[in-house]
């Protein structure tokens, strides 16, 4: 739920005593229901906020609607229109303008009467979306000029939401109005004109990244006295698996990575069952030695072991990975990729797809097939094909140049615009850049995976390209968050960069 803003109010704000008093037309009058006179026994109470919601907040979340519990929801005319204006098009944003436009319908359509009067006093909101909400939504019925500055033309619509925030404000002077934006500026106007605002949070997985899952936790030096007084041990398929009970189990999860540097023979392992107090880790094995390279690769690093632990399981359906540039995350998934594919023919063939910006328009008017306009988009895996097709010498410059076909027939590239509806079968599915996707659309492109498909989510949530995304709201984000702790998951976190001292250097200081 949003936050409350702390407003503090000045001695100008203060209720009149005007607020108390009721002349005898006063009393006459049926009181609005924005302004409601609340009993001697209510006055006690702390009354429902009223939020005035931006058009950016619906075109993001059109379940925004639903989603502020117990308080009361407005709709000023300019939100209206931008809906109007934006609802046209093939993209997200037009799709979740039309989709508010449908949820407002069904609100005022299941009101009796429907008329304009009756939509004056507020409509009983609905449960829809998984949510329960008890306020009404009201809606502009009146035209409203307030005094903003003469800086603030009126025929903004910014200005005009701010305009009727400012009058129901005043309107209301013993509810608390705020306005709820996705635009920061929007934000930043309204604080300056003593305006309450918001950004719209409940989409938010965390509020702070450095609070998301990494896959990976060190354990402590005292771990084995304290988990290993019961502890069992046996070896199966080259792996040693350990069962241990202690304190510190309830805090991990399945498929999640352990270590223990602390003694001469270092030890790295995964948790494969939990239960209460009890859990198996199994011991990895060894990518960084040369016997185990993955088409040629090795992993420089402890999380790139872990990340090729997850890629090269055929029991983890789907992993993630986090990292910043020139951590490996493209490499490590293509090796992977091209040994499952071709070498042990666990999969057919190789599908890669990534977010072009502006996300969700066509990808253009260029000549060609759908992989070869996405080309332009596809550099990164271009460059590590160039250095996967060069690890093996052996057949000579023929022989590289019949390895780079066979490769490339192995990998299709599409377009995300065309993803929905499709179906993928035993197929190695990397999605790259996938920062820049919206949990929506997230869980569009996870749904397309049939039996024996791996899907693979790379990204970095610091490089966020797209409109109204933030760390905490990004579709990576949210599938990191919901899929720990899943037996069929894993995610790993790449800390250190291993693409050259010049770019590690850059990415510390710059």
């Amino acid at each position: 739920m949003l936050k409350p803003y702390d407003r503090r109010t000045s001695a100008d704000e203060s209720p009149t005593p005007q607020d108390d008093v009721h002349s005898e037309s006063e009393a006459s009058t049926p009181p609005s229901p924005l302004t409601k006179k609340p009993s001697r026994t209510a006055r006690k109470t702390v009354p429902s906020k009223l939020f005035v919601l931006d058009t950016n907040v619906l075109m993001h979340d059109p379940s925004s609607l639903f989603r502020f519990e117990e308080h009361d929801v407005y709709l000023p005319i300019g939100t209206l229109e931008e809906l109007d204006n934006h609802k046209k098009g093939l993209s997200d944003v037009s799709r979740n303008a039309r989709q508010a436009s449908r949820f407002l319908d069904e609100i005022i359509s299941t009101m009796a009467g429907g008329t304009a009067g009756d939509i004056s006093k507020g409509i009983p909101l609905t449960p829809k979306a998984g949510e329960a909400p008890a306020g009404r939504l009201f809606l502009q019925t009146e035209a409203i000029s307030a005094d903003l500055p003469v800086t603030l033309p009126m025929g903004k619509t910014d200005n005009q939401i701010l305009a009727v925030v400012s009058h129901l404000q005043k309107a209301n002077p013993r509810r608390e109005v705020i306005l709820v934006s996705k635009d920061i500026n929007m934000r930043i106007k309204a604080r300056a004109l003593a305006l309450a605002a918001e950004d719209y949070s409940n989409d938010k997985v965390l509020e702070d990244t450095d609070l998301l899952f990494t896959g990976i936790t060190k354990l402590p030096a005292d771990f084995w006295d304290t988990h290993g007084k019961d502890m069992e041990s046996w070896k199966k398929d080259g792996h040693t698996f350990y069962r241990v009970r202690g304190p510190l189990v309830p805090q991990l999860y399945v498929n999640q990575f352990v270590y223990d540097e602390s003694g001469e023979r270092p030890l790295y392992a995964m948790v494969k069952e939990k239960s209460g107090r009890m859990a198996v880790i199994e011991t990895l094995r060894d990518y960084s030695h040369a016997k185990n390279s993955v088409w040629g690769i090795t992993s420089r690093n402890r999380e790139q072991n872990f990340a090729l632990n997850l890629l090269m399981n055929p029991s983890v359906d789907f992993v993630t990975l986090l990292g910043q540039a020139g951590t490996g995350k493209t490499l490590l998934a293509l090796a992977a990729g091209l040994t499952q594919v071709l070498d042990e023919k666990r999969y057919t063939e190789i599908i890669v797809t990534r977010v072009t910006v502006p996300i969700g328009e066509d990808i253009g008017f260029l000549p060609g097939t759908e992989e070869e306009k996405m080309t332009p988009w596809m550099g990164a895996f271009e460059d590590n094909l160039e250095v996967l097709n060069t690890t093996d010498d052996s057949g000579g410059e023929w022989g590289r140049a019949a390895t780079r076909d066979l490769v490339r027939s192995r990998i299709k590239i599409k377009s995300l615009n065309f993803m929905r509806g499709r179906t993928f079968i035993n197929k190695f599915l990397i999605i790259d850049e996938a920062q820049n996707l919206t949990p929506k659309q997230m869980k569009t492109l996870i749904t397309r995976a049939g039996p024996g498909t791996k899907v693979l989510c790379l990204g970095n949530v610091a490089q966020i390209d797209t409109p109204y995304l933030t760390e905490g709201s990004s579709g990576l984000t949210y599938v990191v968050d919901r899929f720990k702790g899943w037996g069929h998951s894993g995610h790993v976190t790449l800390a250190r960069g291993e693409r050259s001292r010049l770019a590690d250097h850059a990415a510390e200081v710059l």
